[in-house]
């Protein structure tokens, strides 16, 4: 098969129906280095101490910067379709918003 023929069929994704259920995730940790991007996805449940790492996936800088504008594409489209996502409006301290109090849970 040569380049223009595979370029008609286009990419082909398989997706297990394990995988398609997907794994909620409601907190991110992103640290890199120089040759890679780890992004690790969190689960935080109320009353639990500590969030538990549910995925982790390594990204090449250039694959970091095409899922950047990828995200910020979609968000726009998103925000076309159903209004403005809004932020908190206090964005001191670290760059990431825990999704409960700090406090203990309670059920």
């Amino acid at each position: 098969m040569n380049e223009n023929e595979q370029k008609q069929q286009g990419l082909q994704i398989e997706l297990t129906p394990d995988k398609a259920q997907g794994e909620y995730a409601n907190f991110a940790i992103i640290t890199h280095s120089s040759s890679e991007f780890i992004l690790d996805f969190a689960r935080m449940l109320p009353g639990l101490p500590k969030a538990q790492v549910r995925s982790r996936v390594i990204l090449a800088p250039e694959h970091a910067k095409r899922l950047l504008g990828a995200l910020q594409e979609n968000i726009m489209r998103y925000e076309r379709q159903f209004g403005p996502i809004k932020m908190p409006e206090s964005q001191q301290g670290p760059r990431t918003i825990a999704p409960f109090g700090s406090g203990k849970g309670e059920a």
